[in-house]
């Protein structure tokens, strides 16, 4: 199954960037062994829009053109579900054991995501009740993603 990242905003150079590429390129190297892959990642710039309503809408429409067909999609959102790691790693491992392709995770925009975007998801999950600036929210996202491996596979990297 192949794992994407759909972000609203741009990580500019510098060490987010590069910690979010290091944990990402430890998910594309071991994943493969138990069938997850590195899919695309799209990162959109803000829309411009003068209202929250329609730089929402703007931003899902930009996120429907970047979802494959038939992709599981998640969208990572405050009011979401909490998972721990192992949880998160069920998750994607249901998705994949059950034929699914793609899976898409969504970082929304500064206002959210648009409500549409909600019934079409299969999962909306938060990681924690806490605020996060969107380029710590990719580091997270990337290293949850390698430690999902990791806990599927049996490496030890993930102790509980």
């Amino acid at each position: 199954m192949r794992v994407g990242l759909f972000a609203v905003g741009r990580l500019k150079a510098g060490p987010e960037k590069d910690l979010a590429a290091r944990y990402l390129d430890r998910f594309a190297k071991a994943g493969p062994a138990i069938g997850l892959e590195l899919g695309k990642l799209v990162e959109v710039g803000e829309s411009r829009a003068g209202n929250a309503e329609t730089r929402k809408r703007e931003e899902a429409v930009l996120l429907e053109k970047a979802l494959p067909d038939g992709a599981v999609l998640i969208l990572l959102d405050e009011r979401g579900k909490s998972l721990d790691s192992p949880a998160f790693a069920d998750l994607i491992g249901n998705f994949r054991d059950g034929g699914k392709r793609d899976l898409m995770i969504a970082i929304g925009g500064a206002d959210g995501l648009d409500p549409a975007l909600y019934n079409r998801a299969d999962a909306t999950l938060c990681l924690g009740k806490l605020t996060w600036p969107h380029q710590l929210v990719r580091i997270l996202l990337a290293e949850q993603l390698y430690r999902a491996v990791t806990i599927l596979s049996g490496h030890p990297y993930h102790r509980s």
